[in-house]
């Protein structure tokens, strides 16, 4: 066996050892409810900043992203950077990566990319979102 194939050999073998972490359970997880007014954004300067596609945590943006923007009091119940929620008649899950202005209290605004028109018929709507959190592991009934 060659120089080369030892080399080789232990290179996937350290690759597929440092692949091989744990899945999360899926029951470490919890969705809980909460009530919220949904609104819609676009990345255009004339609706956020001269940066459009950059969000207040430095996440850039781009069309098509499932993601949504959060009123900062959300942030204290744990909707923060990266959480992941589902939103009401919507499909799939979207990954919060931006925070709104601090004059609004519990919303979230959806974004949409660059179509404009899809965001105005959107408007403004209550829904429920359901947000994953990780169960407490002291509390072995955990509340939704």
């Amino acid at each position: 066996m060659s120089f080369y194939s030892k080399i080789t050999g232990l290179s996937i073998f350290i690759f597929l050892v440092i692949s091989c972490k744990k899945a999360p359970n899926k029951e470490e997880y919890i969705w809980k409810p909460f009530e919220v007014t949904a609104t819609a954004y676009n990345s255009l300067a004339s609706q956020t900043s001269s940066t459009p596609n950059i969000t207040a945590w430095g996440d850039t943006l781009v069309p098509g992203m499932k993601c949504v923007a959060v009123s900062r009091n959300l942030i204290s119940l744990g909707i923060t950077h990266n959480t992941q929620i589902k939103i009401e008649g919507l499909e799939g899950v979207y990954i919060v990566n931006d925070k709104m202005n601090k004059k609004w209290r519990n919303r979230i605004d959806i974004y949409m990319g660059v179509d404009v028109v899809k965001a105005k018929e959107w408007g403004k709507r209550k829904k429920k979102i359901y947000y994953r959190v990780k169960k407490d592991s002291l509390n072995t009934k955990s509340k939704q």
